[in-house]
């Protein structure tokens, strides 16, 4: 939504504007940022008086003529030292203010601005971009010049406070390139680094400003004044919701595949009963315009890294003078098998170039960086993607070997993959790479796009080799667990043959290449069985046992799982889903050893003696024992709700004529309520305190959820003694409290509960003791379920 009107004021020209007072266009592109620089620049001229000694001058995207549409103004008052500038000042911010415009201003001298820029190299930069608005121009013109003369002398010493600076940027906004929702300033790779590209270029440093990085700069900025005509104010991160908006504004089309299913950007979601049997989900989300302008950021903010990581190791070479081993010689010192470092960056040995270089030359180079964590040569890179041949079908064991070290490198597996990404190694290695790469995913718990997401799997991976027997299993089939994604259909059914095929093709045996089919095609399995049923059921258990196998492929498992999560994002992940997992594992492994489904535990035996009620409050547990009655679970999981806790789940049993019900909750908001207060309130209301109850039914109506229409899905074979009912919704708060409770009222009793949410949706699983019910039967709970949500 935009905030644009038609200009008949200032301008006259009937351009849609997005200030009237100062008539600032609207518009997208180069011609349409100078057309703002030139409306701002008349208006300011137009506020500063004649007075010799004074000049006003602009830094900024003002100073560089860049103005995004809702842009800041970032303006200095320069003077001689003249008197009443405190007053001129005021009579120039007041007015930028009233008309609604964002300012950073400063008042200084040229010595004063100069002594600030000596100190803080982020003023300097600013100073590079000065420009003259009004008033004197020989003020601006000795700011510039001076400016601009210190920092070339300077800029050696100042670097690695502006790199510190630049990396703990990066470290709180992330790489653009890898982000769904990144932000088009800050993060790595955006208009800030240009920024400093520029500023290097400027010290003279390197030829930080290639053709390929002022056509990604201009398409950056293209992109954000897009997205500040789409929003209608300053916004620079680029959200999910608003891309399909802002491609709209830049033309951007989605280019369309040969057959009848469309590109898709994510698998569909698996249920747990699909998960177990193995089947199908259905066809996932069709890829979007959005989709295609986020893969063109992403390629833009490479080239924008890329540029940058070239710059500092310049700078660093020139700046560190590094040691000779004789005039005009340098230092080379061997570091693997036909690699070798010169000056802080790995080049080829004399001997590994020749007229048929060895095909895993490229990957073992590859690895050698990894592991050193130092950087590839630019030249070095060049020239292995000019002449090094691909590799043959099977792979030789020398590059097979050099795959597995460079993916269980650890940190230094990221900067030496995207190096090799750069300039094309990855995609010889695997062809399926080009589709893969900044392949958006539209689950809102991934924060990074397909290619890197894989990367950073099999980067976690590394942190679990020690606890499976072939760790080397383990990080390809991290590495390729995703790789049916982009593609219709489920992406573990579809990416399992793939993932095969990159198997063979590397030169793994049948089956080891089985292996990392199954690894792929289960890589879902454990979670969603973990945090959607019930453990205790010894179905459930046979189930996952089944499917499993054995017990080195449910380390495998296991490991890809937590390695998954890590990469995937913080809301992937929690101490609560760990647990349910590890207790998963613990009992199939059982189940696999001795070929026993373990019995399932006692309940707790503080709950089944002393006086009623009984309520214990744990960290993360909540149990509570009363009289055996119905409705007991709706009205503990109505409290639960009122104190704001989420239930993850719930467990309900009946023993010796006491109702026993045992919740895993956390917080809804961050923080745990007061116990005492919780414990109270759970007492009355097990014991039919009408206020309580009272207080429960209100909070509940008062927080209906939204969305897409909910769905109930009936699974006959999925538990040993009960039916199972699946109910797909928006979440909301109390929801579990209004389901229960329109489940009581149905006649249907629930002996457990698993709650799963996946972003803003939740996957509520109830186990309904007694057969299966009939047509009629059915239709009546469903009716009250969906009248419930």
């Amino acid at each position: 939504m935009t905030s644009l009107t038609t200009a008949t004021g200032p301008t006259g020209s009937g351009v849609p504007v997005v200030n009237e007072v100062v008539g600032v266009p609207a518009g997208i592109g180069a011609a349409a940022r100078s057309a703002r620089a030139d409306a701002l620049d008349a208006w300011l001229r137009r506020l500063l008086p004649a007075r010799p000694g004074v000049a006003l001058v602009a830094v900024g995207g003002l100073g560089r003529r860049q103005c995004a549409p809702y842009g800041d103004l970032d303006l200095v008052l320069l003077h001689a030292g003249v008197t009443g500038v405190d007053e001129l000042a005021a009579s120039l911010w007041y007015p930028i203010w009233d008309a609604g415009l964002r300012l950073d201003h400063s008042v200084r001298t040229v010595a004063e601005a100069l002594s600030v820029a000596q100190d803080d190299v982020k003023v300097a930069l600013g100073l590079l971009d000065a420009r003259h608005v009004a008033g004197d121009p020989a003020l601006t013109e000795q700011l510039a010049r001076t400016a601009t003369d210190h920092w070339r002398r300077t800029a050696i010493r100042q670097l690695p406070g502006l790199r510190e600076i630049t990396t703990a940027r990066w470290e709180a906004h992330g790489e653009l390139a890898f982000l769904l929702e990144g932000d088009l300033k800050e993060a790595a790779g955006g208009l800030r680094d240009v920024g400093i590209l520029r500023a290097i270029a400027t010290a003279g440093v390197t030829d930080a400003l290639r053709p390929a990085v002022h056509a990604a700069h201009r398409r950056l900025l293209d992109t954000r004044d897009a997205l500040h005509q789409q929003v209608g104010r300053r916004v620079d991160r680029l959200l999910a919701q608003e891309r399909d908006g802002v491609a709209a504004l830049l033309g951007l089309r989605q280019p369309q595949l040969a057959g009848p299913d469309a590109a898709t950007t994510d698998g569909g979601a698996v249920s747990a009963d699909a998960a177990v049997r193995g089947d199908a989900a259905p066809p996932p989300v069709p890829a979007t315009e959005g989709d295609a302008l986020l893969r063109l950021v992403a390629g833009d903010a490479r080239t924008v890294s890329h540029a940058l990581d070239d710059a500092w190791r310049a700078a660093d070479r020139l700046r560190s003078g590094r040691h000779r081993a004789a005039p005009g010689r340098p230092l080379r010192r061997p570091v693997a098998r036909d690699v070798v470092e010169q000056d802080g960056e790995l080049v080829l040995a004399r001997t590994a170039i020749g007229a048929r270089p060895d095909p895993s030359l490229s990957l073992r180079i590859a690895a050698a960086a990894a592991t050193t964590r130092l950087p590839i040569a630019r030249a070095t890179c060049e020239w292995l993607a000019a002449y090094c041949p691909p590799l043959p079908a099977p792979w030789p064991p020398a590059a097979r070997a050099a795959l597995t070290t460079l993916l269980g490198a650890g940190p230094g597996l990221v900067p030496a993959w995207e190096t090799c990404d750069r300039y094309g190694l990855i995609d010889r290695w695997l062809p399926e790479w080009t589709r893969l790469r900044s392949l958006p995913q539209h689950n809102p718990v991934h924060r990074f796009t397909l290619d890197r997401h894989l990367v950073q799997t099999a980067y976690e991976a590394s942190r679990h080799t020690r606890e499976v027997d072939r760790p080397d299993l383990l990080l390809l089939g991290a590495f390729l667990h995703d790789i049916g994604k982009g593609l219709p259909g489920d992406h573990s059914t579809v990416g399992a043959p793939l993932a095969e095929a990159v198997a063979t093709r590397i030169g793994l045996p049948p089956a080891e290449v089985a292996l990392i089919g199954t690894l792929v095609r289960l890589h879902l399995l454990l979670p969603d069985v973990a945090t959607r049923r019930d453990l205790s059921d010894p179905k459930t258990i046979a189930g996952v046992a089944e499917r499993v196998g054995d017990t080195g492929t449910l380390e495998l498992l296991h490991g890809l799982v937590r390695a998954d999560a890590a990469a995937t994002g913080p809301a992937a992940w929690s101490g609560w889903k760990g647990r349910l997992i590890a207790e998963l594992v613990a009992r199939v492994r059982t189940t696999l050893d001795t070929g026993v489904v373990p019995a399932p535990p006692a309940p707790d035996p503080a709950l089944v003696a002393g006086p009623l009620p009984v309520v214990h409050l744990g960290e993360d547990r909540v149990a509570v024992a009363a009289a055996d009655r119905r409705g007991l679970l709706a009205t503990v999981a109505g409290c639960l709700a009122l104190h704001r806790l989420e239930v993850i789940s719930a467990d309900a049993a009946t023993v010796d004529g006491r109702a026993l019900v045992e919740c895993r909750v956390q917080p809804r908001y961050g923080l745990a309520p007061d116990p005492i207060a919780l414990s109270a309130d759970l007492r009355r209301a097990v014991a039919g305190d009408v206020s309580v109850i009272q207080r429960l039914r209100g909070r509940a109506l008062a927080a209906r959820s939204r969305g897409a229409a909910p769905r109930v899905v009936w699974h006959r074979e999925a538990a040993t003694d009960a039916v199972l009912l699946e109910l797909r919704a928006a979440d909301a708060a109390g929801l579990l409290y209004r389901v229960t409770c329109a489940l009581d009222e149905a006649g249907a009793q629930v002996r457990a509960a698993r709650i799963s949410t996946l972003g803003g949706d939740v996957v509520d699983a109830f186990y309904l003791t007694g057969g299966w019910p009939s047509d009629e039967q059915r239709a009546r709970v469903e009716a009250a379920l969906l009248a419930a949500v």
